[in-house]
């Protein structure tokens, strides 16, 4: 697989389980810092089994989570319009060989439905996720501006990331043209031999064509990437290094790294019988994301709701910024007759909670819940972003307005027990602040009391 050096990534994790508690604390201290750790840094702390030097790494994640971003948690909503695909992946619900799965493509007036129903809840950004079929392009482009077109009162979509099949240079242009913030595509799986047998048929199975996607983004324009692996395919320490060594391949080669690293593991799939190769424990996984958020410090981390509510709600303080929320892993699942359908979903979800009990949760931890779409808005993307997140700087930006759209969503859609905590929240947070800033917010709160929505700095 290009990129990939694999018997490097083995010597590193072998050569890695000698490495001394003194030899952690100073890794940890370099990462305290803000600096990227190397890959042999990245291995030390990935074989970390004694409880106290992993309470330190853990610890390490949270400041370094807390340098860069504050307590803001982005919340956002998956919208699939599809689950027509031409793959056979054998871990997923969406093969295209699985004839238990009940195909649908949901057509503009379908999406703009789900759309209000999301926005009528107070959801304002959202992943369009879609199977790799016919169509392609011209209908991600179209479903894109129906999403950003639709409203409900003074409610709209302030950012559409997108999760779809590789294409090439003068498509991804198109897509960028149609104002996408994100675009994810995860590997799957780094390694080789491992990504042929579980990919066994359809464009997917293709291993470089898809590694090579990102490069294609990145030429298209689009300077936001996500990237991910899907835990539970092959040994979780490699996999994680080989995601480091791509994201090492692009600093180098274009500049800048992935705007966002996701953290799925597997679940159940309907219509498959597929035995996961190497489980990935609970314990195993805090370690993992902790471990990212030191390597890769300005990167934003999102967990799905695949993981169950405790463990989501643990790991926003191991390094976690963005969080999905009452997801539906089906198209049409956010209508009613479908929200309790297991025909056409991609995966099992953890987290049942609806948006409201997710804020609550944060609240009740001293997070922010976040809609914040401002980098994208201000052009704060790619380099110009890594520039502010870097250093640390994105901070105040992100904390002012995670609590702009936390009252917003307070004043407009919260039950009662969530605004007076929210409110409550917000008055702590405020303290923190300079003067001049408080100042800033009660004219930003003054402007949303009188009907003013969507603001931003």
């Amino acid at each position: 697989m290009k990129h990939i050096n694999e018997s490097v990534i083995h010597d590193l994790i072998d050569s890695a389980k000698r490495t001394g508690k003194t030899e952690i604390d100073a890794i940890l201290a370099k990462s305290c810092s803000l600096q990227r750790l190397s890959l042999k840094d990245t291995a030390a702390l990935l074989t970390v089994q004694d409880r106290p030097l992993l309470e330190k790494i853990f610890k390490a994640a949270f400041y370094v989570k807390e340098k860069i971003y504050g307590r803001r948690v982005v919340l956002f909503a998956p919208l699939y319009i599809s689950n027509i695909c031409k793959n056979r992946c054998l871990y997923c619900a969406f093969r295209s060989d699985n004839k238990l799965t009940k195909r649908r493509s949901l057509s503009i007036g379908q999406i703009r439905q789900q759309v209000r129903w999301l926005l009528e809840r107070g959801h304002k950004r959202i992943l369009m996720v879609a199977g790799e079929s016919e169509g392609g392009v011209d209908h991600y482009v179209e479903a894109i501006r129906a999403i950003y077109e639709e409203k409900v009162g003074p409610h709209a979509i302030k950012r559409v990331n997108i999760n779809c099949a590789p294409l090439d240079v003068n498509e991804f242009k198109k897509l960028k043209d149609a104002g996408i913030g994100t675009y994810q595509l995860f590997q799957e799986t780094y390694h080789d031999a491992t990504y042929r047998r579980v990919h066994t048929a359809g464009p997917k199975s293709d291993p470089d064509n898809r590694i090579d996607a990102v490069d294609r983004a990145l030429k298209a324009g689009i300077d936001d990437i996500g990237m991910g692996v899907l835990y539970g395919l092959y040994d979780h320490r490699f996999e994680t290094l080989a995601m480091l060594s791509h994201i090492e391949y692009l600093e180098k080669n274009f500049g800048l790294g992935p705007h966002t690293i996701s953290v799925p593991r597997i679940e159940p799939a309907q219509g498959t019988d597929f035995k996961i190769p190497h489980p990935v424990s609970d314990d195993e996984f805090r370690k993992v994301v902790a471990v990212l958020r030191l390597s890769v410090p300005y990167t934003g981390m999102i967990l799905s709701t695949r993981e169950s509510a405790d463990i989501r709600d643990e790991l926003c303080g191991f390094g976690i910024s963005q969080i999905s929320a009452e997801s539906r892993t089906a198209p049409g699942g956010y209508s009613s007759e479908d929200n309790n359908a297991d025909s056409d979903v991609q995966f099992c979800i953890g987290d049942q909670r609806n948006l409201d009990e997710v804020i609550g949760a944060l609240i009740k931890k001293d997070f922010i819940p976040s809609f914040c779409a401002a980098c994208y808005r201000r052009e704060r993307t790619g380099s110009s972003f890594m520039e502010l997140a870097k250093p640390g700087l994105i901070k105040d930006k992100c904390s002012f307005n995670a609590l702009v759209t936390l009252k917003e969503y307070l004043d407009d859609f919260a039950s009662a027990g969530v605004k007076e905590a929210g409110y409550g929240l917000i008055t702590k947070e405020r303290v923190r602040m300079d003067e001049r800033v408080q100042s800033q917010l009660g004219v930003f709160f003054d402007d949303i009391d009188h009907g003013i929505r969507d603001a931003y700095v």
